[in-house]
């Protein structure tokens, strides 16, 4: 299960990546729209000085990518500890589960965005991701 249990965080690596083209590949262009000339941007500039001057529904992309920066880094190692110790079959479904809420989480985000939907997502995602963070504890915790 040691190599099984990486492949979801791959593909959420690969998804975290799509995430940051699809978040340029609207951003660049709704900056050009709006006369914005990168080239003369002031220095130190961030992306949360776009809030208020792009669409709200341009900056939903840029939103859900810094969310994949945000909670699945406890994703990741506690993966890479079920790797080394020890995943089950029921760590790699749960693994699997939490990428593809985050993944529906995502796209429901970048392009519909209701809270009403968004948020059970983002439960059932931190639920799966508990469960992850459990058996890494308890798996090192108890590790002979």
């Amino acid at each position: 299960m040691q190599a099984q249990i990486l492949a979801p965080a791959a593909v959420l690596i690969a998804w975290s990546l799509v995430m940051l083209l699809w978040m340029a590949f609207t951003r660049f262009p709704a900056m050009k729209k709006t006369g914005m000339d990168l080239g003369n941007a002031k220095p130190g500039g961030r992306g949360q000085d776009l809030e208020g001057v792009l669409p709200d529904k341009v900056q939903w992309k840029s939103h859900n990518y810094a969310h994949l920066m945000e909670q699945p880094t406890i994703f990741y190692p506690a993966v890479v500890i079920l790797a080394l110790l020890g995943a089950t079959a029921m760590d790699v479904l749960v693994a699997w589960i939490y990428v593809g809420l985050r993944i529906v989480h995502s796209v429901w985000q970048a392009t519909v965005n209701t809270v009403t939907i968004r948020f059970p997502l983002f439960v059932l995602a931190t639920i799966a991701l508990g469960w992850l963070a459990y058996r890494a504890v308890a798996l090192t915790l108890f590790a002979v």
